[in-house]
């Protein structure tokens, strides 16, 4: 009986925690080390590192946001599943009301959603398994910032403060 209560604090203990970190950025040091190893392969020289716990097609995944080698380099992102494999690349993508990179009902979903918004980052997710697409924003409405997450059609299907 007592296994039984500590293997279920554990498990509870841990579900709290990683729902605690979702939609929060995380320093490198928060990255688990399975997928910490795995990014280091591939960029010894990252700096400025920073993830994000998110959902795509169903998938648990970090995303993971560095500079290749100088603060003056651009930002470059990528998706991780959460057993340390590489999943995709981020592709920043224009934001503008009159861009075609976002889906156009987007638009009109952000705005019932919240009366006044600006875009502030807008990342492109193509599903390597397969035809799909999401997106990732970080939007500011009145004076607070939102990460959210949209499906192909520019539906809302992630909203975290």
């Amino acid at each position: 009986m007592r296994n039984y209560f500590s293997t279920f604090s554990c498990v509870v203990l841990t579900l709290f925690s990683v729902s605690a970190f979702a939609g929060a950025v995380l320093p490198k040091e928060s990255i688990p080390e399975k997928i910490l190893s795995e990014f280091n392969k591939k960029h010894p020289n990252a700096i400025s590192v920073s993830a994000e716990q998110k959902t795509h097609f169903g998938q648990e995944l970090y995303l993971i946001a560095f500079k290749e080698a100088k603060e003056v380099d651009e930002r470059a992102i990528v998706y991780y599943r959460v057993n340390g494999h590489f999943y995709v690349n981020g592709d920043e993508i224009d934001t503008s009301k009159n861009s075609i990179e976002m889906p156009p009902a987007s638009y009109e979903n952000l705005k019932a959603a919240f009366t006044n918004y600006d875009i502030k980052e807008a990342i492109l997710v193509v599903n390597p398994n397969g035809a799909g697409e999401e997106f990732d924003l970080v939007i500011n409405a009145s004076g607070e910032l939102w990460r959210i997450s949209l499906d192909r059609k520019g539906n809302i299907i992630q909203k975290e403060k």
